[in-house]
Order: C-alpha cells, then sequence, then structure tokens
C-alpha cells in the first residue's frame, strides 16, 4: 500500500513537471498567438455562423465577406439588443410584451421609411429644378439683345 501511495506521488511530481515545462517544438509560438487572437473574440454576442449565414442570404453569390466585417456585424448586432432591451427595460411592469418590443424597434424600423421620404424629396426638386433649367432657356431666348 506504501507502494502504491509512493508511485501515485511520483506520478504526480512527473506531472507537475510536465505541466510546469511546455514542450518546445517549432510553431509552438504561432499557436499561442493564434488562439490570443482567437480569444480576443470570444466576447462576440452571437455565433459567427449564424451572423456569416444571414449575410450570405443577402449577398450576391461569390462575394467574399472579410472577418473584420464577420465580427464588427456580429458587435454591432449585440450593442442593437443592449438598446432594444435597454428601452423595454425602462417599461415598469414584470412583463416584456409585443407592444414593448414594437415601441422598442420603432425609430429603427422607420428609418427606411425615412429613406423613401428622403428620395421623393430628392426626385421633386430634381423635377422642381428641370422646370427652372427650362424657364431660364425660355426667358434668355425672348429676352436677348
Amino acid at each position: 500500500m506504501t507502494n502504491e501511495k509512493e508511485d501515485t506521488e511520483a506520478g504526480e511530481e512527473k506531472a507537475e513537471e510536465v505541466a510546469e515545462k511546455p514542450e518546445e517544438t517549432p510553431g509552438t509560438e504561432e499557436k499561442i498567438v493564434e488562439e490570443e487572437v482567437e480569444n480576443d473574440r470570444d466576447d462576440l454576442p452571437f455565433p459567427k455562423a449564424t451572423i456569416v449565414n444571414m449575410l450570405r442570404k443577402h449577398l450576391s453569390s461569390g462575394k467574399q465577406i472579410k472577418g473584420q466585417v464577420k465580427d464588427e456585424m456580429n458587435l454591432w448586432l449585440g450593442k442593437m439588443v443592449e438598446r432594444i432591451a435597454k428601452k423595454m427595460d425602462s417599461h415598469p411592469y414584470a412583463y416584456v410584451d409585443g407592444g414593448m418590443l414594437r415601441d422598442a424597434i420603432e425609430p429603427y424600423e422607420t428609418v427606411q421609411e425615412i429613406e423613401l421620404e428622403k428620395e421623393r424629396i430628392v426626385k421633386q426638386l430634381e423635377s422642381i429644378k428641370a422646370a427652372c433649367d427650362i424657364l431660364i432657356s425660355e426667358v434668355d431666348r425672348k429676352f436677348r439683345k
């Protein structure tokens, strides 16, 4: 029984020595650096594959998505969820319902409507500009000296 205990203690000491002294093989430093870079992105709120799949649905086939885009889109969506959740949390109720969600996302939904309104106004201004150009050319033609 004492031999088993001594063998176990000797085995533990060897395991500690191995754990303390990592094997030095070529390329070990590169692996450590890669792991650190990967660990920097562990703070992403959503699985990266989910974001990539959603982007691919709406991008032309054959387009490549850079890693920076994947990470920044992920972080941005996380911030959007945080803002919407804070807005819903501002209600004094102990629950969150669909009305609160609609109220919280309304500013983001109306952005698209505002963009369409902007395009409509620009088209109207262009038609007014064209009418003004026609009037200017008529005035110039009639009142030449």
